[in-house]
């Protein structure tokens, strides 16, 4: 079995918040250890913890279209949905997208 430096486990980790697979397939479409590869993905979420200020938006509802449960949040004219069975990966892409660093 490989093993692997901090830096080369957080490069593996930093490549693939940025996709939109989950660990699994992940590790396994780059030849990872998909056990290994799930204990640090959990490794890093129990030590590293994040805030971002959210100022509050003026409405937030949850609404069906189209056969999707969404939340909308409203801040003036400026609508996000986002879906309820999102990715968390793709959440935060989203969320860092909108200048918020995580």
């Amino acid at each position: 079995m490989k093993k692997y430096s901090k830096e080369e486990r957080a490069m593996w980790l930093e490549d693939w918040k940025g996709s939109t697979k989950s660990a699994c397939a992940y590790a396994k479409e780059n030849g990872l250890n998909q056990q290994t590869f799930i204990n640090w993905t959990k490794a890093r979420n129990e030590t590293k913890h994040h805030f971002v200020e959210v100022r509050a938006p003026s409405s937030v509802v949850v609404k069906q279209s189209m056969g999707i449960l969404q939340m909308v949040i409203e801040k003036g004219d400026v609508k996000i949905y986002i879906p309820l069975e999102i990715n968390p990966h793709q959440l935060r892409a989203v969320i860092e997208g909108l200048g918020a660093p995580l």
